[in-house]
């Protein structure tokens, strides 16, 4: 489900869903406001999302890797955030 939040910037339609059609309006189409898994522009949009997130909490990207982020603390804590796909470990 990750997925469904990211938002789109670019116009996309789709079919009406089967089951979902109105009676009279069955031709039309539906413009997407958030991602659908299966989308090619799902996992990049969603992506977006989760590292302005991040940042904007104080995260910060390694330069090795754009998936890995990390913040230090006083007392020399951190926390390393590993992002796989939809997953953080």
């Amino acid at each position: 489900t990750a997925f469904l939040h990211g938002d789109l910037h670019e116009e996309i339609y789709m079919e009406q869903p089967e089951g979902f059609e109105e009676k009279g309006k069955e031709n039309l189409v539906c413009k997407l406001k958030k991602s659908l898994y299966g989308l090619k522009q799902a996992p990049r949009q969603w992506y977006r999302k989760f590292d302005s997130f991040m940042t904007s909490n104080g995260y910060k990207r390694t330069s090795a890797d754009p998936c890995v982020y990390f913040k230090r603390f006083p007392g020399g804590k951190f926390i390393i955030l590993l992002l796989y796909v939809d997953d953080m470990l």
